[in-house]
């Protein structure tokens, strides 16, 4: 009875369900696990603690007895990151899961360098470090938020120097763990917030360095993701040079520490007044200089001649005008001249070739009465009427005949 499927009128026991559950995962036998230590406490030299995933939200319980922990040639604590050798144990009475550790090791330093280049290839290849994303700083802004730990010395760095910089100088600090496997989900939590804050002109990521082991969460990939995704510009002050953590290469701008990124983003107030005090004085001598020179263009303007005694001008043109007037008569006069022989030599022509000319000199024109001139004496018959035509006046007559 005890192994038939368990209905609703022959439900299973609460006891043979935990066995079964105890067979099952008695049959997994041992696994190699990895994960974060989030907690580690000794009693009676045993070891309880937690191990937790490095991706998800998923954590276990772990046992190790103290003849285990003894033969373990490395020494261990909350936040290491490990695999270990265990079995999982499932307890029937209390209806608890939990892992006995057989084995730790701490993940080498290789590995965790081989998946960062792996996550770093892959980012990059995406293009969030390409320099064209990166977003310039304002000159002042009006609020500057700032992730960082609570009371942390990275934090008064950063308000000790912004403030010595520029007293009236704003900020919204947005706290965040900066070590352990809560640093991810609440740094990439602040940075959303301050992101959202439309006020808020510039963001620092701010930890005083640390190991290498200790920034592993600022080159988380929910980190990293956040901060490229963000509209407002990154700086990134986490202060470790020998490893870079990913968020430096995805931030807008990397300060080597938090006091260095106080001063990049906030400029100095007396540093300003002396540039401000300089541009005047420059801009003070460029219109001097100027000035000066406009002076000088305008005294030797007025020196010209034709600004010393504008009268000469006049005169000047007054005897060009004079001499012209008097070539134009001279030329009028001597066309007129020639015109007027030419009109006299035309007139002896005329003259010359004139009848009266003709009949000055005692000749008669004879012209019969139908006004035609006579050039034979037939056609001038006897009783014809005639008139003749002298120097002075005409003459009328009557013909003879022709003789």
């Amino acid at each position: 009875m005890a192994d038939a499927p368990a209905t609703r009128e022959a439900p299973w026991p609460v006891a043979l369900l935990s066995g079964k559950l105890k067979d099952y995962l008695d049959r997994l036998g041992t696994v190699w696990v990895e994960g974060e230590i989030t907690q580690w406490g000794l009693s009676g030299g045993n070891v309880y603690g937690k191990l937790k995933d490095l991706e998800v939200d998923a954590t276990l319980s772990f046992t190790m007895w103290s003849s285990v922990r003894a033969r373990l040639s490395e020494q261990f604590k909350q936040g290491d990151h490990v695999v270990v050798l265990a079995k999982v144990n499932w307890w029937v009475k209390g209806g608890t899961l939990s892992m006995q550790v057989y084995d730790m090791r701490h993940v080498g330093l290789g590995d965790l360098l081989e998946r960062l280049e792996r996550l770093r290839t892959q980012l990059a290849a995406e293009g969030l470090f390409d320099a064209s994303r990166k977003k310039r700083l304002p000159f002042l802004p009006r609020v500057v938020g700032l992730v960082t730990g609570r009371d942390s010395d990275a934090e008064q760095d950063v308000l000790r120097n912004a403030r010595l910089r520029w007293p009236a100088v704003e900020f919204r600090i947005a706290y965040a763990t900066v070590q352990g496997d809560r640093t991810a989900p609440e740094v990439v939590g602040a940075i959303r917030r301050l992101d959202a804050d439309p006020e808020v002109d510039v963001i620092i990521v701010a930890r005083g360095g640390g190991d290498f082991q200790n920034l592993l969460g600022f080159s988380d990939e929910r980190v990293v993701r956040a901060a490229a995704a963000a509209s407002t510009p990154i700086v990134s002050a986490i202060g470790h040079e020998a490893d870079r953590p990913l968020l430096d290469e995805v931030a807008d701008l990397r300060a080597s520490t938090p006091t260095d990124a106080a001063k990049r983003v906030i400029p100095d107030v007396s540093e300003e007044l002396g540039r401000v005090e300089q541009a005047r004085a420059r801009l003070g001598m460029r219109l001097a200089s100027m000035l000066t020179h406009e002076i000088d263009r305008i005294g030797h303007l007025r020196t010209r001649p034709a600004l010393a005694d504008p009268n000469w001008i006049i005169d000047r043109r007054a005897e060009e005008l004079t001499r012209w007037v008097a070539r134009g008569t001279e030329l009028v006069e001597r066309c007129i001249e020639r015109q007027s022989a030419k009109v006299a030599e035309l007139r002896g022509h005329l003259r010359g070739l004139s009848p009266q000319s003709t009949l000055d000199r005692g000749y008669a024109i004879v012209q019969g009465d139908d006004g035609h001139v006579l050039r034979r004496a037939v056609d001038a018959p006897a009783a014809a009427r005639l008139r003749i035509t002298l120097a002075e006046g005409a003459i009328a007559a009557t013909s003879d005949g022709a003789e």
